[in-house]
């Protein structure tokens, strides 16, 4: 959530951090600063609450230079979000200085000790515990410092810190949390993802838990927390930095939704036969005995991602006849949960970095399951701890608002549903065949859906003035109506809500009269004569209804009062299809608001602590 810049080489630091921590911006915080050393070996620390650009306009006022520091934005957990809580924070000497993301559970004790043994607080923070109790364990070598303090944190971490006494050195070290080591030629950096580090260097190493990073202009060198050194081995990130640039759009939401019929292209290359009629999926090592083997699959998620796995349910019970259960990834390991013998946990992840989805697997891998991932990120700590990885290829998401990410998860989910199917011998090779031929055109279909997006503009000026929604669905449609209500909520502040069409009887119906837009999700499909029977019950009720319906529809346009279409596909794909107008409606109403579309009010991009 918080995110964390470092830099040590030859060039001036503060650009290089400044631009780290805008390129971060998009994971959500409330304030933001600056540690660097300057010339003459003196620390020099800005901060200022709000967005960078209030540090930005502190800086052109009090300018700072060096060749090496750290940088931070900061997200609210222990301590309200003014200057004096913003990170780095320093020790009481002056010369030692640390950034931190996470949460120090023990942090009370501590800084009750420390406080006795003559150690000074200034903020209401965990954080400066850590600053102060590196201070005290130091004896003239950072790392052992960081080392021996690691034994005493508990909690989930991922924190650098820098000290006078020992010039052009960062030592990082993580426990939760994502932490990237960038190589570069004389120049090194750490950051929290790979955003800040992409137009310097494609050369990463992703630290793992319990690893500390001593960095300096000449390299890197990894041990664990025991002191041990490690070999480690640097990846190539094969994200453009252009990507993490709107391209000519307002906003990077925009940007991400139109760039969803190529990821989903992406996500099929190489997955789909259509001469032969089958999927493939080279990543997950599977034959149909170890198919056959599983005796059940727990899907385990959190925000977007769960709704993705609610979908997922319905195709794999459906198409690969293997019972599904599907966990917020914040519940499954406090529930206990019961994992017969051969089931599968299968985490879902855009960061592979989600703390409660993390948890989850370790609880799972602790209990013995089978455990897979489908993710987004190459090296995220959810690719690493799992067995066997679907990677979604949706590209650099930066909208805190998830859309392709989404839409990659749900293809991938589809081609899992479609490889256990035909591993299990659960669909002809006719109905397999179909399904195929219908996957290949759906990025196509997601261009056409694209076409419409002024009639959103349109809904906008219409209903940005309501204070509600109700998003109906129903089967596998039942999800994207609430992940249609979660893309208003975040953006716009619109209180959303979105409901199983067959309950609205019981409860929403309540709520229904001229000023509450409803919108039903009513394509052609299984479920089409029993939501239509439900859109009658609002339009009974004076709701004003918007109808998301297949093109072609003239039922629908007798019972609405908008109607928003989608073209004709297959049954099961439909919910890739309808999730895109709901985002293109979310935006637009938010934009209309004019809300911060691309960093909405509390909240981040990845959620790395519980």
């Amino acid at each position: 959530m918080c995110g964390i810049i470092g830099y040590v080489g030859s060039e001036p630091a503060v650009p290089v951090l400044v631009e780290g921590l805008r390129c971060l911006e998009y994971r959500g915080y409330d304030s933001a600063g600056l540690a660097v050393v300057t010339p003459d070996g003196a620390l020099d620390v800005r901060r200022a609450p709000g967005k960078l650009k209030n540090l930005e306009a502190e800086l052109r006022q009090h300018p700072m230079e060096g060749s090496y520091g750290l940088g931070h934005t900061r997200w609210a957990t222990h301590g309200v979000p003014n200057e004096e809580n913003a990170h780095p924070h320093r020790d009481n000497s002056g010369k030692m200085v640390v950034v931190h993301n996470g949460i120090i559970e023990n942090y009370v004790h501590l800084r009750r000790r420390l406080s006795e043994e003559g150690y000074n607080f200034e903020t209401d923070t965990d954080t400066e515990t850590i600053v102060h109790l590196i201070a005290s364990l130091y004896e003239g070598d950072l790392e052992a410092a960081v080392r021996r303090a690691v034994a005493e944190l508990e909690g989930i971490y991922a924190f650098a810190v820098m000290s006078l006494d020992e010039p052009q050195k960062i030592v990082a070290a993580r426990q939760g949390p994502p932490l990237i080591v960038g190589l570069g030629e004389g120049q090194q950096f750490i950051a929290s993802d790979v955003t800040p580090i992409l137009s310097h260097s494609r050369r990463v190493v992703f630290l793992d838990d319990e690893q500390i990073a001593t960095v300096t202009p000449a390299g890197v060198q990894v041990s664990n927390f025991a002191g041990e050194a490690l070999q480690v081995e640097a990846q190539e990130v094969l994200w453009d930095p252009i990507t993490a640039q709107k391209g000519g759009y307002r906003h990077f939401m925009l940007k991400e939704i139109n760039e969803q019929p190529e990821m989903v292209r992406d996500s099929l290359v190489g997955r789909l036969n259509r001469s032969r009629g089958d999927v493939s999926l080279p990543d997950l090592g599977l034959d149909a005995a170890g198919a056959e083997a599983i005796s059940k699959i727990f899907l385990v998620a959190c925000g977007t991602s769960w709704h993705a796995a609610l979908v997922g349910k319905f195709w794999i019970e459906s198409l690969a006849r293997v019972p599904v259960e599907v966990d917020y990834g914040s519940e499954f390991r406090y529930r206990d949960p019961l994992l017969p013998a051969g089931a599968v946990v299968c985490a879902i992840s855009q960061s592979g970095e989600t703390a409660d989805t993390l948890a989850a697997m370790r609880e799972a891998q602790a209990r013995g399951a089978g455990l897979w991932a489908i993710c987004n990120v190459l090296g995220s700590m959810a690719t690493r701890l799992a067995d066997e990885v679907v990677y979604t290829h949706a590209g650099l998401e930066i909208g805190v608002a998830s859309t392709k990410a989404f839409t990659t998860q749900l293809v991938c989910l589809y081609l899992l549903a479609l490889r256990l199917a035909s591993l299990r011998g659960t669909l002809s090779p006719e109905q397999l065949a179909e399904r195929v031929q219908a996957l290949a055109t759906l990025p196509r279909s997601i261009e056409m859906v694209l076409t419409g997006e002024g009639q959103f503009v349109s809904l906008a000026q219409r209903f940005a003035d309501r204070h509600n929604f109700l998003y109906l669905g129903r089967g596998p449609l039942y999800p994207i109506a609430l992940e249609g209500a979660l893309k208003l909520k975040e953006i716009s502040y619109i209180h959303a809500e979105g409901y199983p069409a067959g309950e609205m009887k019981h409860g929403p119906i309540a709520l229904i009269d001229p000023d509450l837009p409803v919108l039903g999700l009513a394509p052609q499909g299984p479920w089409y004569e029993k939501i239509l029977s439900n859109l009658q019950e609002v339009r009974a009720r004076e709701g004003r209804l918007i109808v998301l319906a297949t093109k072609g529809d003239a039922e629908v346009a007798e019972v609405a009062d908008e109607v928003i279409t989608i073209p004709v596909c297959h049954p099961d794909l439909t919910p890739v299809l309808a999730v895109v107008p709901l985002q293109l409606l979310a935006y637009h109403v938010a934009v209309r608001l004019g809300c911060d579309v691309d960093q909405p009010r509390n909240l981040a991009k990845s959620v790395t602590v519980e």
